[in-house]
């Protein structure tokens, strides 16, 4: 346990971040999780609007430092990747 009143008000400070944090990445997880689902279903119209959710919420968690810039970018990418190629798989 802290003593000091800095240390004090720094972990309630943690506690509420990581609280925040964790409900974030949550969210986003979810998200992604929602496009992959969509997609697999092929559900593809379903897919695409769940992306454009997703990529609002990989940009936010990257401009908050939640996820690194890169990482957000990867995952929107390849999500991005696996849509295409369903819609190809579907057209042909």
């Amino acid at each position: 346990m802290p003593n000091t009143p800095t240390a004090k008000k720094r972990l309630r400070q943690n506690v509420k971040a990581r609280a925040r944090n964790r409900a974030q990445r949550s969210a986003l997880r979810s998200q992604i999780r929602k496009v992959r689902v969509a997609v697999e279903g092929g559900k593809l119209d379903d897919a695409v609007t769940e992306f454009r959710l997703a990529t609002k919420k990989l940009d936010k968690a990257a401009a908050a430092n939640l996820i690194h810039d890169n990482t957000a970018s990867r995952m929107k990418s390849r999500l991005n990747a696996f849509i295409k190629k369903a819609q190809t798989a579907v057209a042909s």
